[in-house]
């Protein structure tokens, strides 16, 4: 069957560009190796944050946002350094536009709304030129992830210029006289495992289909952990970790564009990746090696594995990157949060729609039981009681006792600990401090939205008023792939001669979601669906 169009990967960014594509009267074939019930990919999974710039929901908050601001942050945290950043660079400047003018209409008029606090994601540091968000910027959608991938699913599902391939596995693309004209792949068997769960890779037939144009929106590589330790930047941060959890299903496994490169197609940046350090392993796994990210808030004390405290600005999250590299350091893959009960019930947030039923539901009844009510969330709860990471007791000896149980190749020395934290508490006394996170706490809390929801009152780790205490032993998580596909800035591809690849586009995380690598080296947070979105919706524009 010919078309005027194929999109490979039903994503967000696959959504996203089938929706756009259709709309203008293409015929539109959406292909993708996993059944309906995965449709929106890891889209669904997230928490729905979105990088919007000078909203009514900062405004209302007395944020003053501008794209000149935001522009300072996400420059100053990309640090391009390479020639091949030309098309990355116009892609973020591009995407800074539509965040700063029509981002939230176009998605208001969609059907999205936004919970009322803005987050305050990856806050940096160092200092004002350098990496992070001056101001928060991250708005949690109504409905968390599937309240993103809702409104273009139910579109695409319903449009007549649309047809969705279901369990179709491309494995090649069709390349007639330099120009790529179609598809071609693999028919797998059905299987109605849930969404998220792996599932089958027998083969029952072939497929073949032509096009004008092929988009490839199939996402990054955090599935594939020998992938990602392939492309590990050795050189930036250090040996990768010999023991990593998977922040995303097993499908994630960048085998898509690995192909498209065996075919002629560049790839740029593919050493720039990000990936968290407040991993936890999944006392209820979905997917293989799942893990959950915790979004903490900055009161946590960090250690790393040989028990030495983490100095700023790797503070709980303020600096992704350079926090990995810090740990790495230590030539251990794990480090461990030290905090109370009074931390965890304010400021522990675990990333995902799936732990966060109260913001999936968009039902404020729901949500203020649940993040009002007396103790952590449930699911941080449920963690904290069931997780093989946690540890609680009513003195330090004995959570250090644990800790060392649990990683016995690693053991703390409790008298060196203790003294850490002791000097850390005797600086809660006063309102003025030398020690750099008290005082980062403090300057959080100068903001509305963290000190109702976000971050407990400055106390002493020690105080046996707010414990017990909590030990966390973290895991580095993959997560997401900054760089991809080298694109122009209309999402077509490029050969690594910089020459176009007719007939060829991508978007999403495939193409570092824009360019080939927009973020630089370090993420903003929210721009990863908002990428998604910016990109897939440029590329269903041009298809």
């Amino acid at each position: 069957m010919a078309y005027d169009t194929i999109i490979i990967g039903a994503g967000i960014s696959g959504l996203v560009a089938a929706f756009h594509a259709a709309e203008r009267g293409r015929k539109v074939a959406l292909l993708d190796m996993e059944g309906p019930q995965s449709l929106g990919g890891q889209a669904w999974w997230s928490l729905g944050g979105l990088f919007m710039i000078d909203t009514p929901e900062q405004r209302r908050l007395g944020l003053k946002d501008s794209r000149a601001l935001a522009a300072s942050d996400w420059f100053g945290s990309a640090q391009f350094d390479r020639p091949e950043d030309a098309m990355p660079k116009a892609w973020a400047e591009a995407y800074l536009d539509f965040a700063a003018g029509p981002m939230r209409g176009y998605l208001h008029d969609l059907g999205m709304r936004w919970f009322p606090v803005v987050g305050w994601a990856e806050r940096g540091g160092a200092h004002a030129g350098g990496h992070g968000n001056s101001i928060p910027r991250f708005h949690i959608t109504w409905g968390t992830g599937t309240g993103v991938v809702k409104p273009y699913a139910e579109r695409v599902t319903a449009h007549p210029n649309i047809t969705l391939y279901f369990r179709h596995r491309v494995t090649a693309l069709t390349v007639t006289n330099g120009t790529v004209t179609g598809v071609e792949g693999d028919i797998l068997a059905d299987d109605p495992a849930e969404r998220g769960r792996a599932t089958n890779r027998e083969v029952t037939g072939t497929f073949a289909l032509k096009a004008e144009t092929v988009a490839i929106t199939t996402g990054g590589i955090g599935g594939n952990h020998d992938l990602v330790r392939q492309h590990w930047p050795k050189g930036r941060l250090g040996p990768p970790p010999a023991h990593m959890i998977s922040g995303v299903p097993d499908y994630v496994d960048g085998q898509m564009t690995t192909q498209a490169k065996t075919q002629g197609a560049a790839a740029i940046n593919e050493d720039r990746m990000w990936h968290y350090t407040e991993g936890l392993r999944n006392w209820d796994p979905i997917w293989p090696n799942h893990g959950i990210r915790i979004l903490p808030g900055p009161s946590s004390m960090w250690f790393d594995a040989n028990g030495t405290r983490i100095d700023a600005p790797c503070f709980p999250g303020h600096d992704t990157t350079g926090t990995l590299k810090r740990i790495l350091s230590t030539g251990h893959d794990h480090s461990w949060f030290i905090l109370t009960q009074s931390i965890i019930e304010k400021e522990f947030a675990l990333s995902g729609s799936e732990q966060n039923p109260d913001l999936t539901s968009g039902k404020w009844r729901a949500v203020l039981r649940e993040r009002l009510g007396k103790g952590a969330t449930a699911a941080v709860e449920a963690f904290k009681t069931r997780g093989e990471d946690f540890i609680v007791a009513d003195d330090l000896d004995t959570l250090i006792a644990g800790m060392n149980a649990l990683t016995p190749d690693t053991p703390l020395d409790p008298a060196r600990v203790r003294a850490q934290i002791e000097a850390r508490d005797a600086q809660i006394t006063n309102k003025v401090s030398k020690d750099a996170q008290i005082n980062a706490i403090r300057a959080a809390r100068a903001y509305i939205g963290d000190k109702l929801i976000r971050v407990a009152k400055p106390h002493r780790i020690l105080d046996p008023a707010h414990g017990p205490l909590i030990a966390v032993r973290l895991n580095i998580i993959t997560r997401k792939s900054l760089g991809g596909l080298h694109t122009d800035r209309t999402g077509q591809c490029l050969r690594p001669d910089g020459s176009v690849f007719p007939g060829l586009y991508a978007a999403g995380e495939a193409a570092g979601f824009g360019g080939g690598g927009y973020h630089g080296h370090n993420a903003l947070e929210g721009t990863f669906l908002g990428g998604c979105i910016f990109s897939g919706r440029t590329v269903g524009e041009i298809l």
